[in-house]
């Protein structure tokens, strides 16, 4: 869904799965995809491979930051990544549900892509297949010159 015209992006703050503070403006300057997502979520885990191949395509020219929806923290969702083999994406945690309401998601997942200027060019409410060629079109105009999505 287009944001039309482009807004910008709330002020958020959440975690890493370490604990160390991160912010959302801290990814100004390149293409950057959100995804709210949760351990209890079957699509989200889902479409988890998806985003995986779709980090790994375009590692340097888009950032895909997961962030946790769950409200254990990382207690809960760091052997939820590990049992699930999570290692293609940075998984951060928003146990206090900043980034849902920040972005006013109604659902889990949703992904919201955000331009190099921290503007909100639009959002994905559910899963996705991150390969499709409706997304590849999307994102083709968004990444440097020679990179393609999958």
């Amino acid at each position: 869904i287009p944001q039309n015209p482009p807004q910008p992006a709330p002020a958020i703050s959440f975690t890493d799965l370490a604990g160390k503070p991160v912010r959302l403006s801290d990814f100004k300057g390149t293409v950057t995809l959100v995804n709210l997502w949760a351990t209890w979520c079957h699509p989200c885990l889902k479409e988890m491979p998806s985003l995986e191949r779709l980090q790994a395509s375009h590692k340097g020219a888009l950032r895909i930051v997961a962030i946790s929806e769950d409200h254990g923290g990382a207690g809960g969702v760091a052997p939820f990544v590990e049992k699930h083999h999570l290692t293609g994406l940075a998984i951060d945690l928003d146990p206090e549900s900043n980034a849902l309401h920040g972005f006013k998601a109604t659902g889990l997942p949703t992904s919201i892509l955000i331009g190099k200027d921290g503007k909100i060019l639009g959002r994905v409410e559910g899963g996705a297949d991150w390969q499709s060629d409706a997304i590849a079109a999307a994102l083709k105009p968004l990444l440097p010159p020679g990179r393609t999505a999958p």
